[in-house]
């Protein structure tokens, strides 16, 4: 079985320490272990003998470094995918930290703790490619993105997503990182996507548009059926400069899944990977690609 990450000398920035999901450490194809300063957050995907001793193991680990100050687990395997402290303890308000950035997380709630740290690529992307623009982000979650948007520059920002109370952490993010005008800048729609369409019309042209679906998330969007519907009317929200960060995570679907539905629109480039998510199955990993509408004839 390949040996854990190190504990030491961590830092500040939130990572991913091993990625076992990614078929590079035989043995722990079924853990998953996150660093969110000062805590360790590990997730389990399977139930197998060998947990015990691999806790034991990191638990003496963090009684040996200044700077682990908790450790949670979380079994996505269960029901609810539950959490728990089994080290330590939480800090009162925790945080992701991410390129000089802040985003608010939930290491106590079940499920999803509202950050997810594959998605730094297309975080640093729109940072870097939203001065001036008029962004729309899609499927927005808890706002990383919009946030990232935002610290770039970004003239304003619409959030849509049918969760409400993602885009409640989400206004929070944004309020962690800037003053109260700058925040003026993101909106937020708690609309379901093709209902609200004439919504998002009315508000077009948007000159950087970001799509981060679930991929199979029933009664909301499952991306076989979902995206092509998308694609085909996503000319209604863009001019022809807009650019387009297209995401797709799921296993099942490569790359060419976007191409083949986007092929009305240039391929710019496909993002890296995130630090850490390196995978043996390149395609099964999250995919980011950039596109542009192809100029008229």
């Amino acid at each position: 079985m390949a040996p854990l990450p190190s504990l030491q000398q961590l830092g500040r920035e939130s990572c991913r320490l091993l990625h076992g999901r990614g078929g590079r450490f035989p043995g722990l194809e079924h853990l998953a272990i996150d660093w969110f300063s000062p805590t360790l957050l590990v997730t389990f995907y399977a139930e197998k003998d060998s947990k015990r001793r691999l806790l034991k193991e990191l638990m003496d680990a963090a009684e040996e470094s200044p700077e682990v100050k908790g450790i949670v687990v979380q079994e996505r395997h269960l029901r609810g995918a539950p959490k728990r402290l089994i080290f330590g303890q939480l800090p009162d308000a925790p945080v992701a930290k991410e390129s000089g950035l802040r985003f608010h997380l939930n290491l106590q709630r079940n499920q999803n703790h509202g950050f997810f740290l594959d998605m730094k690529p297309g975080r640093d992307w729109v940072r870097e490619n939203a001065a001036g623009k008029r962004v729309l982000n899609l499927f927005a979650y808890t706002c990383s993105l919009s946030v990232a948007a935002i610290a770039g520059g970004a003239e304003s920002v619409v959030n849509l997503d049918m969760a409400s109370g993602a885009l409640a952490t989400g206004r929070e993010n944004h309020r962690l990182n800037f003053d109260e005008e700058t925040c003026r800048r993101a909106s937020y729609l708690a609309h379901d996507l093709f209902k609200s369409w004439g919504k998002l019309k009315r508000g077009a042209p948007y000159d950087l548009i970001v799509i981060d679906p679930p991929s199979n998330q029933v009664g909301s969007f499952v991306a076989e059926k979902d995206y092509p519907k998308m694609v085909r009317r996503l000319s209604e929200l863009a001019h022809p400069d807009s650019k387009i960060l297209a995401c797709l995570n799921a296993p099942h679907l490569d790359a060419s899944f976007l191409t083949e539905w986007f092929s009305d629109y240039q391929w710019s480039k496909r993002l890296p990977r995130a630090p850490g998510f390196d995978d043996i199955r390149p395609e099964s990993s999250l995919k980011c690609l950039v596109f542009t509408p192809s100029p008229e004839d």
